[in-house]
């Protein structure tokens, strides 16, 4: 899954993606080089971030949205917790809604999804951006993860979204301090546990700066592989990206290990 910011403060590209041509293309290339779905966002989430109202993040995603209309033939997921956001960008293509809430910022989101047929991403979390650290406390995250999640898929099923539209995100980096996140990662594989497909997303986090050092996000990509590598073979599959080029090749080699792995069973 390539990630398309459409915002002015991407902690990970610096907002480079602003301008809808430049979203556009860069869309394009990331299926060229290998993507197998892409993500649209047209608010930054990263901690500590001010919310930015629906009118605005649909400007940003609505020509990016419209340009790539038959133009790519991945399916194109929006990354929103909003409702009205959600519904223009279905009507405009998209068909996954990738929802950092797991739908408990906005009640209505789930009905929009439910609706509309669409596939939801339900990511852990707690919190709101400006808040989420002082969330984080945990006895065991990987338990605690597979708990709240598991409930928000009961809440989903209760809206009317079929099981089989339902995949799950452990929230690397979300009211998650860096020792949590690697504790997620390291036992990804719980979350086999809720029988529903799973989506991580290491790229670029700082998370990695306790493994790295204080290394800018751009310049995080050895640090991102090593923890993409180790979502492929714990199970996850769908990993988020920045580096298309780059990860299309760590995720295909981790996969065949992966497989090569399960015949020696």
């Amino acid at each position: 899954m390539g990630i398309v910011n459409v915002t002015p403060d991407s902690f990970a590209d610096g907002g480079v993606r602003l301008d809808p041509d430049v979203a556009i293309a860069g869309a394009i290339k990331m299926v060229a080089d290998g993507a197998d779905l892409i993500d649209i966002g047209g608010e930054s989430t990263r901690p500590g971030a001010p919310d930015v109202p629906a009118d605005e993040e649909l400007r940003r995603i609505s020509p990016v949205l419209e340009g790539l209309r038959g133009r790519v033939k991945v399916p194109v997921s929006i990354d929103t917790y909003k409702a009205a956001v959600a519904e223009r960008a279905l009507d405009l293509g998209a068909v996954i809604v990738n929802d950092i809430s797991a739908l408990t910022y906005d009640r209505e989101l789930a009905g929009v999804v439910a609706r509309r047929r669409a596939a939801v991403v339900l990511m852990h979390n707690r919190g709101r951006s400006a808040d989420m650290y002082a969330q984080a406390h945990y006895e065991e995250v990987a338990g605690e993860i597979v708990r709240d999640l598991r409930a928000r898929i009961r809440d989903a099923e209760a809206a009317g979204i079929p099981r089989d539209a339902i995949i799950v995100d452990p929230g690397l980096g979300f009211a998650k301090r860096a020792e949590h996140t690697f504790e997620a990662l390291a036992n990804l594989s719980a979350l086999a546990a809720l029988e529903r497909p799973i989506l991580c997303g290491p790229s670029r986090k700082s998370f990695l700066r306790a493994a790295l050092g204080d290394v800018p996000a751009r310049e995080r990509l050895w640090g991102s592989a090593a923890a993409v590598t180790a979502a492929v073979l714990l199970g996850a599959h769908i990993i988020r990206v920045h580096d298309v080029t780059e990860m299309v090749q760590v995720i295909r080699v981790a996969d065949r290990i992966r497989v090569s792995s399960r015949c020696l069973d």
